[in-house]
């Protein structure tokens, strides 16, 4: 890499110092610049061409210099003789002025190492382009050796040269002496110049009809510089030392089988015998073989065989040339146009710009962008071209590279941008602002595009303004997104609002509507719907295009009006605009179509998300429960059942019960003994059905029953009737009279969801034994106007375990032959289990009284976490308590006890029936 690196600099430096001692020291680096080394021409092709710049104007020139170092081989009167042949050249050119002949920038300058003058800017000479690459850079520049000649150029450039020779011979009566390849140069723009008139004979009568020229006889023993180049020369040049306008064309013959031929001349010359080679060349000529034409086009083969002829009076003159069919080409007749409308008027120039754009596409793109484009730029300087020219101008940028719009386009358009007259350059532009924004660099289209955009909305021409807003939907795409919402929406916004124009106003609503998709769903929502809003105008056209932006943001799966909007502010301005008297039948039915669609969505969207939250809500409801009873069937399995509370397991005992052992959470002090309450039969069963209902609904599996070790049931048979009843008969003689605030149970596990009644009824509640619930420590209220003024109470689970007798009794019935009674599903759990202990002599004969005294809970067992509902009392677990147990899912109503007028509870018609039931 490094090798490669100090091989390019010096490769550079070589360059350099070559270039520096070629013009080092001569005057015409003074004014100009001095670049690369991009060609050679000339006599011998002696003559090396350099870019260069002009300092003062940074105008574009081509720098020809001659190294003196060439010609120190020679003597010195040999040297002179060049050096004075190539000045007398340069010398006549620049006297020369013609469109055909090369335009000298500088006069030539002489130093002590080199010549030096300075023309248009060049690409090459004739000579390079066909193959010979004498007194080339190393290596030879890509553009040269890949260059290759179309045909419109090859007929286009022999067609100058024949001009050229035209005004030399019928103007100046000069006859040009050295016509070959190296003495033709293509210039920038790819037109033929001939040069090279060092060997240049001037007429000796120049007044008369019939000019003379006299011509110097051949010198073989001067240097090759100093005599024009053999292969060229017409055959009586040598032979008959005479020369005339006819041996310029026998020149032009040669020159044109050279084109076709890739350089190759007709002959090859034995230049130390020139005499003798030209005899046989004379041979050759006067019997011309059809195959050494063979590759010459056959429209003009019999010119080019004319021109070569050996009779002079044969050869057509220069005008003649110019006249044949060959350069009818329309490619060729279009250049030659162009090089001529200097002396055409605007009106031939308009209507020749007007059929350009037919022709451009059958030429070369080459000579579109090197040869037509500077000529049609150079007319923007004349306003009432540009409407013509410009439409020629982007139809060639469309076939441009992006680079090649940049450097050979942009420059000369930036000031047209600002042309705001005549008005057909605005609309010239707006129709090709798609090519404008695709190939402009973002600087220049926020400098230079988008302004001339922004005047065309406020232009005072309704036509243009109406343009203007047809054509921006085509290339919003290309705009950028801060561009279009500060400074191309706020002046749709104005033309529409203050326009007196219907079509403006219209116009302006369509494009916004084409415009919604490139935009931010909130801008729209923010400023183009309020927007809608302050138009005052209520024309049906106005009205529908209003619609139209409305029903397009609805319904773009991009942008969408929210709900909340549709509500508050879009439905309202269209159900007030839907009944404007300026709209017929049809324009309503459109109307009432969108509202009805907003309608609906809005109604759609609105009950999903209700629907949505409401799902939400049970799920994390039905987690928190599920959760809960999680904890307590864990808390119950670590439990060990006895025989003597197996019936609170089932349905739910406080584990404030442990207080019948004598024991709480395994402390020794004895908690106050409670008595236990028993639900029904009936209640039971339904409670069971419908917890596997509300497990149904929930779609979630069934928990897995506890297993609890049945007791050994009593052989000895009991009066189950006796013992309901006397269960019942106790139940029912409780006091419900001014109890006192129940103490809390310790142990027990107290739920955070109130159970709430219709005042003047109770509810009961049960629990499946299969979720393992504990009853809460909160005994039951009595409902009436003395607890909560007639209102609706919060009542919770009976503390069923306090009821319940000792275990130890001997007189327990056995209750076993009701076991069929639960269903299948459930832990069978024996009624030998579940029936209540007699009462101890300790215990109370009132369980109510005990239920709802003051007795404090164990300090060594304080309850966590229970929550506290309505005045400062903990919740139990009511019917509330468990979303499973909603009143109105039971399938029958809990009957409601009532106060007899003892102050004691009467007996649950639920017994009878379950009496009736049992013994029919």
């Amino acid at each position: 890499m490094e090798s490669m690196l100090n091989k390019l600099k010096s490769t550079v430096t070589k360059v350099t110092a070559d270039m520096t001692s070629a013009v080092m020291g001569n005057p015409v680096t003074r004014e100009f610049e001095v670049g690369r080394h991009i060609a050679s021409g000339g006599p011998g092709m002696c003559w090396r061409i350099y870019n260069g710049t002009k300092k003062s104007t940074k105008q574009e020139v081509a720098v020809f210099v001659f190294d003196k170092k060439m010609v120190e081989k020679y003597q010195k009167f040999d040297k002179d003789q060049i050096i004075e042949s190539l000045k007398r050249g340069v010398q006549q050119l620049t006297r020369l002025r013609h469109p055909r002949l090369l335009t000298v920038q500088h006069p030539l300058e002489e130093s002590r190492d080199c010549l030096a003058f300075c023309t248009e800017p060049v690409f090459a000479s004739l000579s390079n382009v066909l193959g010979q690459w004498d007194n080339l850079p190393s290596p030879v520049p890509t553009d040269i050796k890949d260059y290759k000649l179309y045909d419109v150029e090859t007929k286009y450039g022999l067609l100058q040269i024949s001009e050229g020779l035209s005004f030399l011979h019928s103007g100046v009566k000069m006859v040009h002496g050295n016509l070959c390849l190296e003495n033709v140069i293509l210039n920038k723009s790819g037109a033929w110049k001939i040069m090279g008139f060092d060997f240049s004979i001037s007429s000796t009568n120049p007044s008369d009809a019939e000019p003379k020229y006299s011509c110097k006889e051949w010198e073989p023993n001067l240097p090759p510089l100093c005599l024009p180049n053999p292969e060229y020369l017409a055959p009586e040049y040598i032979l008959s030392v005479s020369c005339d306008a006819a041996s310029d064309m026998y020149s032009l013959g040669v020159v044109m089988h050279a084109v076709f031929n890739e350089g190759k001349p007709v002959f090859q010359v034995n230049k130390h015998d020139i005499f003798k080679s030209f005899s046989r060349q004379l041979d050759q000529l006067s019997r011309l073989s059809p195959t050494m034409l063979n590759k010459i086009p056959e429209e003009v083969r019999e010119h080019v065989k004319m021109l070569l002829s050996v009779t002079p009076n044969v050869r057509p003159d220069a005008d003649q040339m110019t006249k044949i069919p060959f350069f009818d080409d329309v490619g060729a007749v279009t250049l030659a146009y162009f090089d001529s409308l200097f002396q055409r008027d605007n009106l031939q120039k308009s209507q020749f710009y007007k059929n350009l754009p037919k022709v451009l596409p059958k030429l070369p793109k080459r000579v579109v962008v090197y040869r037509i484009l500077p000529a049609l730029t150079s007319e923007f300087v004349n306003p009432d071209m540009v409407p013509f020219v410009l439409p020629n101008v982007l139809l060639i940028a469309e076939e441009c590279t992006k680079d090649e719009y940049v450097r050979l386009i942009l420059p000369d358009l930036s000031p047209v941008f600002k042309q705001q007259e005549p008005v057909q350059i605005l609309l010239i532009f707006l129709q090709k602002m798609d090519l404008l924004l695709t190939k402009t660099p973002p600087e220049d289209i926020k400098n230079s595009v988008l302004p001339m955009v922004y005047r065309a909305l406020e232009a005072p021409s309704i036509q243009i303004q109406e343009l203007c807003l047809n054509i921006i939907p085509t290339f919003a795409n290309l705009i950028e997104y801060p561009s279009m919402k500060n400074a191309l929406i706020p002046r749709i916004k104005s033309a529409c609002l203050q326009t007196s124009s219907l079509a403006v106003r219209v116009n302006s609503l369509v494009c916004l509507g084409k415009i919604l998709e490139y935009l931010d769903k909130w801008y729209v929502i923010d400023e183009i719907l309020p927007f809608l809003q302050q138009i005052p105008s209520r024309e049906p056209a106005v009205l529908m295009g209003v619609l139209g932006i409305y029903k397009c943001t609805f319904s773009h799966k991009k942008l969408g009006i929210p709900k909340e909007h549709l509500a508050a502010k879009s439905l309202p301005h269209l159900v007030s605009l839907s009944i404007d008297n300026n709209l017929n039948l049809n324009q309503f039915n459109s109307f009432m179509a969108v509202i009805k669609d907003m309608l609906t969505r809005m109604e759609a969207e609105h009950k999903t998300k209700l629907e949505q939250l409401h799902s939400m809500q049970e799920q994390q409801r039905y987690q928190s429960n599920h959760s809960l009873l999680q904890t307590n069937q864990s808390e119950e399995t670590k439990r060990s059942p006895s025989p003597g509370n197996q019936i609170d397991d089932v349905f739910g005992g406080s584990s404030g019960s442990a207080g019948v052992n004598g024991k709480a959470n395994g402390n020794s002090a004895s908690a106050p003994q409670l008595n236990r309450m028993s639900l029904t039969l009936e209640e039971k069963q339904r409670l069971a059905k419908e917890q596997e209902q509300a497990a149904k609904l929930r779609n979630q599996p069934a928990l897995a029953p506890q297993s609890i070790k049945p007791a050994t049931p009593s052989t000895q048979a009991k009066d189950l009737t006796s013992c309901l009843l006397n269960n019942m008969t106790s139940l029912g003689s409780l006091s419900l009279t001014s109890p006192p605030r129940p103490g809390l149970i310790q142990g027990s596990t107290i739920s955070a969801y109130p159970s709430t009644t219709p005042m003047g009824s109770m509810a009961s509640n049960g629990y499946n034994p299969t979720m393992g619930f504990q009853t809460g420590g909160q005994g039951m209220r009595p409902p009436g106007p003395g607890l909560y003024g007639g209102m609706a109470t919060t009542t919770s689970t009976p503390n069923f375990g306090a009821l319940t007798h000792n275990q130890g009794s001997t007189n327990t019935p056995d209750m076993s032959a009701l076991d069929s009674l639960f269903t299948s599903n459930k832990p069978k759990v024996s009624l030998n289990q579940m029936a209540p202990p007699k009462l101890t002599p300790g215990t109370t004969a009132t369980p109510w009284l005990n239920q709802f005294g003051s007795a404090q809970p164990s300090q060594t067992a304080p309850m966590q976490g229970a929550p506290l509902v309505m005045g400062g009392v903990t919740s139990g677990f009511g019917m509330q308590a468990n979303p499973f147990f909603s009143p109105q899912n039971f399938s029958q109503p809990t009957a409601a006890p009532v106060m007899n007028a003892g102050g004691g509870l009467r007996h649950s018609l639920s017994v009878n029936n379950d009496l009736k039931d049992l013994f029919g």
